[in-house]
C-alpha cells in the first residue's frame, strides 16, 4: 500500500527538512517507509510512503 503526504509551505530548506523528518518518523510508527519525495517550486514537498500488505478494507480481486 502506498500513501502520499504534502508538506505545506516551507520556504527555508532547514524547516522543510525538519518537516519531512517529522512526518517520516510519524508514519514509520504506523509501518510506512519513506520511498521518495519531491520538493516543488512553491516551497512544498510531496512525500511517498510504502507499507507492505493490503489495507483491511480492500478486498482481493476475484479470479
Amino acid at each position: 500500500m502506498y500513501r502520499t503526504e504534502v508538506i505545506s509551505y516551507s520556504p527555508k530548506a532547514r524547516k522543510l527538512a525538519e518537516a519531512i523528518e517529522c512526518k517520516a518518523n510519524e508514519l514509520e510508527k504506523e509501518g510506512f517507509s519513506l520511498v521518495s519525495f519531491t520538493a516543488t517550486g512553491s516551497a512544498k514537498a510531496v512525500l511517498v510512503f510504502h507499507k507492505d500488505g493490503t489495507p483491511a478494507d480492500e478486498k482481493p480481486a476475484a479470479e
